[in-house]
């Protein structure tokens, strides 16, 4: 079978495992173990050349879709924040992982993972440690490494935070941030200043972030340095609305936690309007943005039919969300979390207002003033002063605070008060306490916070897991990436079919007018035609020009243009050649149409 008369037959078609894609990999430059000269490091991958071409066009299609065309904002945070920060988040307290130690060989293992890999559950996450431990010694789960029996051994908490010391001698604590999302956050009071201070407006960010998985796996599936693509999106609960006229016909595949905890529970597919309505999705803001999502990972190259959203268990459900769920995507028969979208109401904005000095509020302004009444304290500094010293003004903040909240706590002689961890009694008539009517022009609220997040690496893994293909062409076998033109690292690999110095001359200027309307291109005069196609498909180049002798013979000049997928060709003139090809980059024209 020659090249020109290939075509797509889907039953020779082969698609990827694991192992076979991370040796091509490796072996063309997208992803491989980082140090490798020193052993390499468990957790940490370097993008090759074709690797950082394919996740930089990856985060400009979710910038474009998920920032530009949403109207959002764009912000680049520092990536090693101070501890007040994450204790203020919940991050020290409860951003943990299960760890068991093996009694042999001293390793750690992930327990949820090796119950997972060994039993029927599904979400051991989602189960508490005493559940785990019962479940390793029911089971009699060993150790992944060396087959030592892990019943009877402790399954602790494992923090998953890595931590720094910023300054020298006497320097304070901090750590890598483990999201991108507390970059945003506490920026909140100068970010709403530059949205007006006026609700709904979103936040977005790529970049790094941390986390000290116990056992890193799956190449860059699960590493310990990865990137993230987050929106903070801030609305008013009471009043904002989504737009769902626009995501209520895209059709979804959902697995609700009603399915997954009924025995013959199964997926459901349906509409984004009709889950709203049917109380599937419960919040129309998370419906929203998966109705988004949904053509997006469609548009960059996601298998629809390797596609979900699943909702999040209440066991696994992260301490700030209300509801959740994820974008999962089939790998060798299993579902991988490729992002997540959380309801995560006002509980990050409400904690940095907590335990900073800033204010976490919009103003809202009432369509007419009203009349409230409002208990207020004005203490008495002569008595609060001697009696609290430098801790005066945070005693003046407890009153206020418990002023707002609880005015019967005034009712009595004196109020009590925590003062860091200490009962203090206070007289009232040393308070100021006073019920006043006040007129408002508005109030201070705490906005909610919807967050799509959108684990990049494992997004790349995907693509490139659902675009590979084996065949055969001209008897020989082939294996190529079926990238789509808008995220593929290379969008046309231009060749002169012979090494001759006419040929290459006009191969070199084509290569510099498709390089000068913005197209990404190589040039390969290395070996036959034939092993050049083969290097440009394996590295998913949707197009290659040839330049031949008709190219410098004929009185019009036109090359041979092949497509990757069906191996077509065609032949075109060089003057129209950027243009065409920019076409098709854009989805204006399909090159069947040519």
């Amino acid at each position: 079978m020659s090249e020109q008369e290939h075509a797509d037959d889907t039953e020779s078609v082969t698609a990827a495992t694991s192992e076979k894609l991370v040796e091509l990999a490796k072996r063309r430059g997208y992803f491989f173990q980082s140090s490798g000269a020193y052993g390499g490091v468990g957790g940490f991958y370097t993008f090759g050349p074709q690797g950082a071409a394919l996740k930089g066009n990856v985060e400009d299609a979710w910038r474009d879709r998920f920032a530009v065309a949403e109207g959002n904002m764009e912000i680049d945070a520092p990536t090693i924040m101070p501890e007040p920060v994450f204790e203020a988040s919940g991050h020290l307290d409860g951003f943990d992982d299960m760890l068991v130690e093996c009694p042999e060989c001293g390793e750690s293992h992930r327990a949820d993972h090796v119950v997972e890999d060994n039993t029927e559950y599904e979400d051991a996450e989602s189960l508490p440690i005493p559940e785990v431990e019962e479940v390793i010694a029911e089971y009699e789960l060993v150790c992944p490494s060396c087959g030592a029996g892990l019943a009877g051994q402790a399954v602790e908490t494992f923090n998953l935070m890595f931590a720094t010391n910023i300054g020298p001698g006497d320097s304070d604590p901090g750590y890598m941030r483990p999201e991108t999302a507390q970059g945003i956050f506490v920026e909140f009071p100068r970010l709403k200043e530059y949205a007006r201070n006026q609700l709904p407006f979103g936040v977005t960010q790529i970049g790094r972030a941390y986390r000290n998985e116990i056992s890193p796996r799956r190449s860059i599936i699960r590493t310990r340095e990865f990137t993230q693509a987050e929106l903070e999106y801030f609305i008013d609960p009471e009043t904002d609305e989504p737009d769902l006229e626009s995501v209520e016909d895209v059709e979804v595949t959902l697995y609700p936690a009603s399915e997954q905890n009924a025995e013959d529970g199964d997926e459901i597919r349906t509409t984004i309007g009709d889950a709203v309505e049917d109380g599937i999705i419960s919040s129309p803001w998370v419906a929203y943005f998966l109705g988004v999502a949904k053509p997006w990972y469609d548009a960059v190259g996601v298998d629809m039919d390797r596609f979900r959203f699943r909702q999040h268990l209440s066991g696994e459900q992260a301490h700030y969300a209300s509801d959740c769920w994820d974008a999962e995507s089939e790998i060798d028969g299993n579902w991988i979390e490729m992002s997540g979208f959380a309801y995560r109401g006002d509980y990050d904005l409400s904690k940095h207002g907590e335990h900073s000095d800033d204010r976490f509020t919009i103003f809202k302004q009432y369509d007419e003033p009203k009349t409230v009444e409002r208990a207020t304290v004005d203490p008495d500094m002569s008595y609060l002063g001697p009696e609290f010293g430098g801790d005066a003004q945070a005693v003046v903040q407890k009153l206020e605070d418990l002023a707002a909240r609880d005015r019967s706590a005034f009712d009595g002689d004196a109020v009590e008060i925590d003062l860091e961890g200490e009962t203090h009694e206070i007289p009232v008539e040393k308070t100021g306490f006073a019920v006043e009517e006040q007129t408002e022009a508005g109030e201070h609220i705490t906005p909610h916070v919807i967050e799509p997040s959108f684990g990049v690496d494992r997004l790349v893994y995907t693509v490139l897991h659902h675009a590979y293909r084996e065949d055969e062409v001209a008897d020989e076998e082939r294996t190529y990436l079926e990238l789509e033109p808008e995220v593929a690292p290379t969008f046309v690999g231009v060749f002169p079919l012979q090494n001759d110095d006419e040929l290459e001359a006009q191969a070199n200027e084509i290569v510099a007018d498709l390089r000068e309307v913005g197209l990404s291109v190589t040039y390969d005069d290395s070996g036959n035609i034939g092993r050049r196609y083969r290097r440009q498909d394996e590295v998913g180049t949707p197009f290659c020009v040839t330049v031949d002798y008709e190219t410098v013979e004929n009185e019009e000049t036109t090359v041979t243009v092949r497509e990757r997928d069906t191996t077509d060709q065609k032949r075109l003139p060089v003057d129209d050649l950027a243009e065409t090809l920019s076409a098709i980059r854009e989805g204006d024209l399909e090159f069947d149409e040519l």
